[in-house]
């Protein structure tokens, strides 16, 4: 049996590892998550909850890349 789960982000499948903590998940993607907004399974996620998610088989994530400027 395997451990691995499918989830989407930002419209695409992902597999990772189940109980994949939020922002483990972020870096395999390639993200820096310091620089992303997550929407998760329909609501935003505060930075607060990350380190708590573990992300489960089927979640929906969108990954907003926060851009600065002026």
């Amino acid at each position: 049996m395997s451990d691995r789960i499918t989830l989407v982000v930002n419209g695409e499948t992902q597999s990772c590892s189940s109980q994949t903590p939020l922002p483990d998940l972020l870096q395999q993607l390639g993200f820096h998550p310091r620089l992303v907004a997550v929407e998760y399974n329909g609501e935003i996620l505060h930075r607060q909850f990350w380190n708590d998610t573990k992300v489960q088989q089927g979640d929906r994530l969108e990954v907003v890349t926060i851009v600065g400027g002026g």
